[in-house]
């Protein structure tokens, strides 16, 4: 039987190896107070090491990998990457000093790169279009709970057996995980030439055409990657409540990742479904939903900053914060997918990752760290409340953006899901 024909079953076996990528991803979250202390780290470069050494290898290399994923086995693609960063997440935990911490995540990106591109254009490909932003919603719940879980896991395992024990057992999971998903086959390399990526340059070339001819894309894009500052203060979110609101770091690990689990999950989950449901009611439809959204958490995610530590209003403007972005993933990717040729849909989903994480995991947390570093130096009360607000305020500009893209959309009047469906080879 063609796996193919089995959409649950390839959501359920890319969810698996998204989570396990996420969570090798944000240990360095999870464990942000012992990894600095033990490597002694600043805020700077521990800002540099979960943001511009990410996006130096992780954006760059998603958008090598989406072209490649447009033109051959998307599966055993995924599973070349998962053996690469799987080897260098057990590297992890040897590293004794910043430089041997920093290339052996530069790796760890490389590796997971491969993933986000062609499981995204898989999913788009196997589920009809009335299911597909729940399908990728789903996929993405990956991030919330691969995020939870990271803090729970140091919060738990790593603080009984350590970070560096916990790296080597997670390095170990994936590359067995990895031998199964090399076995399944997809013969892209039958298909044929116009419904296939072109090489590299041709197929970037084809890609900035295509956004230069089609603003809706660029102004969903646009949006989606600002809302991803409420990211780049989540890989500060344990410093400032640990330093700056009194928490216990062990303790505020698990009340972090327990929230974030729970309403990430609802969000990935709520977010699909109901733009599968609802934007064909609106005018401009996913864009005018992923509007609402943000425009309903936004008041919430400003109080949580400024509310009274442990306060109810503090922890519902906490899971605001961990509720949004998630549910924006289904709708977002689905209207940029629907937008774009089968041909380039892992280039375009690369793409964005690269924007992502130059925009907001790079620069936005190198300048989080820095300029906290900064108002700490001049003698600021509580340098990183006003930072991490700052941030905030970014993410809810995204509103703007998904407000004319549904104008745009609203002239175009494409179906909910867009205007193309999935040719399945």
């Amino acid at each position: 039987m063609n796996w193919k024909n089995r959409p649950g079953a390839v959501l359920a076996t890319l969810l698996t190896i998204h989570l396990l990528g996420q969570i090798d991803r944000n240990m360095l979250l999870g464990f942000s107070p012992q990894i600095t202390r033990d490597l002694a780290l600043s805020n700077a470069q521990y800002g540099f090491l979960v943001g511009a050494v990410w996006v130096l290898s992780y954006g760059v290399m998603s958008v090598l990998m989406g072209t490649l994923a447009d033109r051959f086995s998307r599966p055993r693609l995924i599973a070349v990457g998962l053996v690469i960063w799987s080897v260098c997440t057990a590297a992890s935990g040897t590293a004794h000093t910043f430089g041997e911490m920093v290339a052996a995540r530069f790796l760890v990106a490389s590796g997971e790169a491969a993933l986000i591109p062609a499981a995204v254009a898989l999913l788009y490909e196997v589920f009809a279009s009335q299911r597909r932003s729940a399908a990728i919603g789903l996929f993405f719940m990956g991030i919330p709970v691969g995020i939870g879980c990271s803090f729970l896991l140091a919060g738990s395992f790593g603080a009984e057996h350590g970070w560096r024990t916990t790296f080597f057992a997670l390095g170990a999971i994936g590359m067995a995980l990895a031998l199964p998903l090399s076995l399944l086959r997809e013969h892209r390399d039958e298909r044929p030439q116009d419904a296939r990526g072109e090489p590299f340059a041709a197929q970037v070339r084809a890609v900035v055409a295509l956004l230069r001819g089609n603003p809706a894309i660029v102004l969903t894009i646009a949006g989606f990657v600002l809302v991803h500052m409420v990211a780049a203060g989540l890989s500060f979110t344990q410093l400032w409540l640990v330093r700056e609101r009194g928490f216990d770091g062990a303790g505020i690990a698990r009340t972090i990742g327990m929230l974030q689990i729970v309403f990430g999950t609802l969000g990935s989950i709520a977010g699909g479904a109901l733009g599968d449901r609802y934007a064909r009611r609106l005018p401009g439809g996913l864009a005018t939903f992923m509007l609402i959204l943000v425009l309903l958490a936004a008041p919430l995610m400003i109080a949580y900053r400024l509310a009274p530590a442990g306060s109810p209003l503090f922890y519902v403007g906490m899971c605001a914060g961990f509720f949004l972005p998630l549910a924006l993933y289904g709708p977002a990717i689905t209207v940029i997918q629907s937008l774009t040729p089968p041909q380039m849909r892992s280039t375009i989903t690369g793409c964005c990752m690269l924007l992502i994480n130059v925009f907001a995991v790079a620069i936005g947390s190198f300048a989080i760290g820095s300029v906290s570093d900064a108002l700490a130096r001049a003698g600021v009360s509580a340098p990183l409340t006003k930072v991490l607000l700052g941030a905030d305020i970014v993410a809810i500009a995204s509103a703007l953006f998904f407000l004319m893209a549904a104008r745009r959309l609203c002239s175009k009047a494409p179906t909910p899901q867009g205007a193309s469906e999935a040719v399945l080879p």
